[in-house]
């Protein structure tokens, strides 16, 4: 797979300038750094902290596949820009561009056929794609499938 420069994504901020009028700037988030996640391969990544939640923009270049691996958190995974599929262990495989969502909670699978454990996911098409993955508390996400109201 081809090296890549550190990506810049930008984005609106909404904020109140000294007047007390709020305005919007466009902002690059550069402060990228290349590893993996949960033992998947190393892609992109930029992770803005919060007390109850971590907003990561993660950027996946053209052709990465990961390796077989779980959510390390409950998760909501947006995709902004580029295509990306997930095939989980069942063999079903969905593939999502900007305005689909997934949540990922697939902690604590067994290990089955050729060690698959969690799910897989990659970049379709000939760019890289845009990721916001919003990862919540240990224990935030519902105790069912389609669980959220």
């Amino acid at each position: 797979m081809p090296e890549i420069a550190t990506p810049e994504v930008l984005y609106w901020h909404v904020h109140t300038g000294a007047d007390g009028i709020s305005r919007q700037s466009l902002c690059p988030l550069g402060a990228f750094v290349s590893k993996g996640m949960s033992g998947a391969a190393p892609q992109w990544q930029n992770e803005i902290g919060t007390e109850r939640a971590t907003v990561n923009i993660s950027v996946m270049p053209i052709g990465w596949i990961g390796e077989w691996h779980e959510n390390p958190k409950p998760q909501w995974i947006v995709p902004l820009s580029g295509r990306w599929f997930v095939e989980t262990m069942d063999g079903h495989r969905v593939e999502m561009g900007p305005g689909d969502l997934s949540f990922g909670q697939d902690q604590g699978c067994v290990a089955g056929e050729g060690g698959r454990k969690g799910h897989r996911s990659g970049t379709i098409g000939a760019e890289p794609c845009v990721v916001m993955i919003v990862q919540l508390l240990e224990s935030a996400g519902p105790d069912r499938p389609c669980g959220f109201p």
